[in-house]
């Protein structure tokens, strides 16, 4: 049904927008496509995607422009010329899935931070109770180029510290460590190091501490739950941020616990505390191998990298559609 006021393409050309056609690049080529008598551009994905995307519809945050392609202001720039020849665009838009690589969807970093807790696990279509019981409640993330014991003990997952969160690393997959285990991470040698620094940045970690872990469980489905967790988790990072922004010995302290669990080349059992805490995760890391039998979150064309969407259930539907950016076509 055509919406009365609406714009009605006659005649259209389509723009395959990536890092090497950009806004900038369409705008200059506006008064040729008029001249060739084309009414509206036909425009390829343009919002947020995994950074290098040559297409584009590995969407990762639909709130915001690709930055690949261009500033607001190219975009707007675009537009105008757009107008001033009397033409629009039609935008491309998937609803149906997301991307997910490169750590670079903050949704799925959510989901992989909080579990089934998180303000984003309805949006995604993943089995919570598999057939494999050590997948309950986590999510299988196949990204590992060999067994996950050998990346282990390569040193090829870290354990990293960044801005008031605790991170592992791999290649360029930046994973999320739940705030709730934060304290797995320093009870070695909290209680020797609080002994021996007596003050206000000692008491301000326990304190810290103490918040993370009595964040609502990753579990719950209560939503009075999972908004107190969205928020308090955010608050524990900030004041963790702040504190070993202020306190260097407290920087000392999480930077020497973060050297240990990250183990020792040669010695298997050092490796042992980062397992434990990665067992501890919402997550399971596994061999890309696997994902065929064991994986549980529905993907698009069977691509790992391409989460799908429950855009059938008309709740995510209204809210993925509503955090489209303002467009102007």
């Amino acid at each position: 049904m055509l919406v009365p006021g609406a714009r009605v393409p006659l005649s259209t050309y389509r723009l395959q927008f990536n890092s090497r056609f950009t806004f900038r690049d369409a705008r200059a080529i506006v008064d040729y496509l008029h001249a060739l008598g084309v009414t509206d551009a036909y425009a390829s994905s343009y919002l947020k995607a995994v950074p290098g995307s040559p297409h584009g519809y590995d969407i990762v945050d639909p709130t915001r422009l690709n930055p690949d392609i261009g500033s607001e202001e190219d975009y707007w720039a675009w537009v105008e010329s757009l107008r001033a020849c009397g033409m629009g665009h039609v935008l491309d838009v998937v609803p149906n899935h997301m991307g997910i690589a490169k750590s670079a969807n903050p949704w799925w970093l959510d989901v992989l931070e909080n579990g089934p807790s998180s303000r984003f696990a309805r949006f995604f279509d993943i089995e919570w109770h598999p057939v494999k019981d050590e997948l309950a409640d986590k999510v299988l993330i196949p990204i590992l180029g060999d067994q996950y014991g050998e990346a282990l003990e390569r040193r090829e997952l870290q354990l990293a510290y960044r801005d008031g969160a605790f991170v592992v690393a791999y290649y360029d997959e930046v994973l999320p460590i739940a705030p709730d285990t934060y304290g797995r991470i320093l009870s070695d040698t909290l209680d020797r190091w609080v002994t021996d620094h007596p003050g206000d940045a000692a008491d301000e970690l326990e304190i810290i501490l103490a918040a993370a872990a009595n964040l609502p469980e990753r579990t719950t489905r209560d939503s009075d739950h999972i908004a107190l967790r969205a928020r308090e988790k955010e608050v524990v990072k900030r004041r963790l941020a702040a504190l070993t922004g202020s306190s260097a010995e407290v920087r000392a302290l999480i930077d020497s616990c973060v050297e240990r669990f990250n183990g020792v080349a040669g010695q298997p059992r050092s490796f042992d505390p980062l397992d434990r805490l990665l067992n501890e995760q919402s997550y399971r890391l596994a061999h890309w191998r696997v994902a065929s039998e064991e994986i549980n979150y529905r993907r698009v064309f069977d691509v790992n990298q391409l989460a799908a969407l429950r855009v059938e259930d008309s709740a995510v539907f209204d809210d993925r559609s509503r955090r489209r950016p303002l467009c102007a076509g």
